[in-house]
């Protein structure tokens, strides 16, 4: 069964900073809870408590929430009403749509003495000859029962009337509880052929699938596919006859119908699981050892070769937003892989990288991964580079590279076609004779003036 759990109430408490022990409020409607608990321990502040539309078939553990001020645990499977004794500041009670049939349970109450309003709308007991009558003359502090005012008037002939109506509520009980129990062994009977027809539903199909029989099967894909048509035709007449079938509307039934719906919700689920499955069985290396290009996310992206730096850096362009924790990244010597929530993109490098000295990035600005990655082979020289060039060429480009090449090298060597001026001879000798340092230098000064 689905019970109040921790993570529950906490979700639930964002209006309160998530925070469980101060709270005052939470609303834990339709959230498929079978058992009411911890909620007296956890949040002892409480004073608005929504429990609507669940399965709860009990009220219990709420009997130390002494603020408590609003209940609402209207369409659950509830059957009495009972441990509320210790709610002292109740003042809102509602149980619309429940199976209370037992309506001498509402002698309980009485200790509420603050109980100004209780809805039993929807449930069993209002079909009683003289339901209103014997809760109203039971509960003096009631104003309001059903949405409607309580008059003065209609409480004094309630308890002018009350020996007599309380007998006949007290019969119409005991009806009510036989029914029930009769309602219950049916329940369990119908729930135990159901069980019984599925188990046999599972031995045949085990037989329909043993090796034998799929060895006499000549074509197994049309044998998958009527397989696949008789299931789609097994679930739609179980459906149809879950559906058509009458059923009395009992706190069995409605736990049974909603199961049902869980059970088809999930197989559903299983199926669109075992179909992703399938759908990810992308092909990223072909059975010849192939690499393959593959952008499974569809992400745009941009390969540089940084020949400064002798590296290749791959900008992938991940959504701004992602968790880094859901990327992956692969690099190899050829090529570099990048699961993007578990969705490939992979691409072959036109050299070989060292994959222990790259490095992955997420971009400050843009939010891309920036995959750096360092060439194998080292630094290539501009001699290595014409030489390289003179293997694809012929005899005669050979010798051109050649002069070329050494054309290079005598502009290299010479160093003032490619420095700045010499500032210093921009003013004549002449002039600079017997200043400065120059005086120094009597010969220099003298072979300049012959």
């Amino acid at each position: 069964f689905l019970s109040v759990t921790e993570d529950l109430v906490r979700r639930r408490a964002e209006h309160n900073n998530c925070e469980i022990f101060s709270l005052e409020e939470i609303s834990l409607h339709q959230q498929e809870i079978e058992k009411l608990e911890h909620l007296d321990k956890w949040c002892r502040d409480l004073k608005i408590l929504y429990l609507q539309n669940n399965l709860i078939p009990k009220i219990e553990n709420v009997g130390k929430l002494k603020k408590l001020e609003y209940l609402n645990a209207a369409l659950n499977n509830i059957e009495r009403i009972e441990n509320l004794e210790g709610c002292e500041e109740l003042k809102k009670l509602d149980l619309t749509a429940n199976f209370i049939g037992e309506l001498s349970s509402i002698e309980s109450l009485k200790c509420n003495i603050h109980l100004k309003e209780l809805f039993l709308v929807g449930n069993p007991c209002t079909e009683f000859e003289g339901y209103r009558q014997f809760v109203v003359a039971t509960l003096h502090q009631l104003k309001y029962l059903d949405s409607k005012e309580i008059e003065r008037s209609e409480r004094i002939k309630a308890l002018q009337n009350y020996p007599e109506v309380k007998w006949k509520i007290r019969e119409q009980e005991r009806a009510y509880l036989l029914k029930r129990a009769r309602e219950k062994e049916e329940a369990q009977r119908r729930m135990q052929e159901r069980k019984d027809e599925k188990q046999k539903q599972m031995d045949s199909k085990l037989g329909f699938d043993s090796p034998d029989s799929l060895q006499e099967k000549p074509n197994q894909a049309e044998g998958d596919g009527e397989q696949e048509r008789c299931k789609t035709v097994e679930n739609d007449d179980e459906d149809r006859k879950f559906w058509e079938e009458p059923t009395p509307y009992t706190p069995e039934s409605r736990l049974e119908t909603h199961k049902y719906i869980e059970e088809k919700r999930r197989a559903k689920d299983n199926i669109r699981e075992s179909k992703k499955r399938e759908k990810t069985a992308w092909t990223l290396v072909t059975a010849e050892g192939k690499v393959l290009n593959v952008n499974v996310p569809k992400l745009h992206f941009s390969l540089k070769d940084d020949e400064e730096n002798n590296q290749i850096v791959l900008d992938l362009a991940v959504y701004r937003h992602l968790d880094t924790s859901l990327l992956d990244v692969d690099v190899q010597p050829t090529y570099v892989r990048v699961l993007v929530k578990g969705k490939p993109f992979q691409l072959v490098l036109s050299e070989e990288v060292k994959p222990d000295s790259s490095s992955a990035k997420r971009s400050q600005t843009t939010g891309h991964l920036v995959v750096t990655m360092p060439k194998a082979k080292e630094i290539i020289l501009a001699k290595q580079k014409v030489s390289a060039s003179i293997k694809h060429s012929d005899c005669n480009t050979q010798q051109k590279n050649t002069r070329r090449s050494g054309q290079i090298e005598k502009l290299e060597v010479d160093a003032s076609k490619y420095s700045f001026p010499d500032v210093t001879k921009i003013i004549q000798e002449k002039e600079r004779t017997g200043k400065g340092p120059i005086k120094l230098q009597p010969q220099k000064t003298t072979e300049v003036k012959k």
